[in-house]
């Protein structure tokens, strides 16, 4: 099953080998969003205030649960970054939402893409992999989310 959704995955690449390549040498293939989908970058903080934890295990649960599809978890220079990765033509109708916070990446952007078996840290990984050859999150599940993370970041803080 592994391979059918690695070669899934690779598709989206203009030349799937190097995809593997890449997954093979580094872990990570840099994958060109808008062909096979695209993905909503979520700031760690909004997820863990719409999930109400910041505790790894906790975290994964509740993405599975609430979003039923795959999330990529990078750690930037800014910080902690969930991917959410969504199809390209719903994308399309989230990305004209134009959402500071969580921004949908489409066409002209690349997104480092873990090798399926990378489910834990160090580095990029899969907090929930993809189950099944198209296997994507809802953008409706993806917009519940991050509203869910707004309305706890904007609640005032209790003295």
């Amino acid at each position: 099953m592994d391979g059918l959704i690695s070669d899934w995955l690779a598709r989206a690449h203009p030349v799937p080998r190097q995809a593997h390549l890449e997954w093979s040498e580094q872990g990570v293939a840099l994958l060109p969003l808008g062909r096979l989908f695209a993905a909503i970058r979520l700031p760690g903080e909004l997820v863990y205030a719409a999930v109400g934890s910041a505790d790894t295990d906790r975290v994964a649960a509740a993405l599975r649960t609430r979003l039923k599809g795959p999330v990529i978890h990078d750690r930037r220079v800014a910080g902690v970054t969930y991917y959410s990765l969504i199809n390209w033509g719903a994308g399309v109708i989230a990305c004209m939402e134009r959402a500071e916070d969580a921004p949908c990446l489409g066409e002209g952007t690349y997104l480092g893409v873990p090798r399926i078996d990378r489910q834990e840290p160090p580095g990029t990984y899969w907090v929930v992999p993809p189950r099944y050859d198209g296997d994507l999150c809802r953008p409706k599940d993806v917009r519940s989310l991050v509203a869910d993370g707004r309305a706890e970041l904007a609640r005032p803080v209790a003295d």
